[in-house]
């Protein structure tokens, strides 16, 4: 994917990610994670909000929307705790998610 291209290749950029149940530790394990949710997930529409930020540590929450195959819609709601390195890379980020069926009318995202 074009915006993985930005992320450095070296293991010097170690990171660890929880996204649901699903954990994830270095930079090819999280590639292809994100490479396949992009493809599953379409019409992907997101908003986020800054919760907390202390040191090298955020807080947000969010939300988005998106389409499967099929044309079947959803609305995810969750937050995430992120850590950077001290090269401002991401080292840490755990993902609470949980999941909607929506109906297309009931968009709320960049509609």
């Amino acid at each position: 994917m074009v915006l993985l291209r930005w992320w450095p290749a070296s293991e010097r950029s170690y990171s660890e990610w929880r996204n649901r149940d699903v954990f994830l530790r270095g930079r090819s394990e999280i590639v292809e994670f994100l490479t396949a949710k992009w493809r599953r997930e379409l019409g992907y529409r997101l908003r986020k909000e800054l919760w907390a930020w202390a040191g090298n540590r955020i807080a947000v929450r969010f939300e988005y929307e998106h389409h499967d195959a099929a044309g079947r819609w959803f609305r995810a709601y969750g937050n995430e705790n992120w850590e950077f390195d001290e090269n401002g890379l991401m080292r840490k980020r755990y993902a609470s998610i949980n999941d909607l069926p929506i109906t297309a009318e009931e968009r709320r995202i960049a509609v």
